[in-house]
């Protein structure tokens, strides 16, 4: 082989480009925080993506411990990050369930709750 080199650093870019392509958008933190408490309702629900998003296949919803959806129906998209406002509740587990499309056209879901007050 005259140019080992040049043979590593190709495998190398055709490994990351690849590692990039099967990634998804997981969930990587949100606001409040999973399974976190809050002394009182938060007026949004705020979740942080590790890809960026498809506004219009991207859902987010969130129900009180009745079941009842408290969020405003809406959620508003920003590269890799969701919100939805909410209606003012009391205290008590609220649900959080999301769907999302991410740019590399894989769909992930998921849910988490957090605690308002005691």
């Amino acid at each position: 082989m005259r140019h080992p080199s040049r043979i590593w650093t190709a495998v190398l870019v055709l490994s990351l480009v690849t590692t990039e392509a099967r990634a998804h958008a997981f969930l990587d933190r949100a606001e409040p925080k999973v399974g976190n408490t809050v002394a009182s309702p938060p007026r949004e629900v705020t979740l942080y993506f590790t890809q960026k998003l498809e506004p219009a296949f991207s859902t987010i919803s969130v129900t009180n411990a009745a079941g009842q959806r408290i969020d405003s129906g809406k959620a508003r998209v920003s590269g890799s990050q969701m919100s939805i406002s909410l209606k003012p509740g009391g205290n008590g587990t609220y649900h959080v369930n999301w769907r999302v499309l991410s740019v590399d056209t894989h769909t992930t879901d998921g849910n988490f709750t957090f605690q308002v007050g005691q």
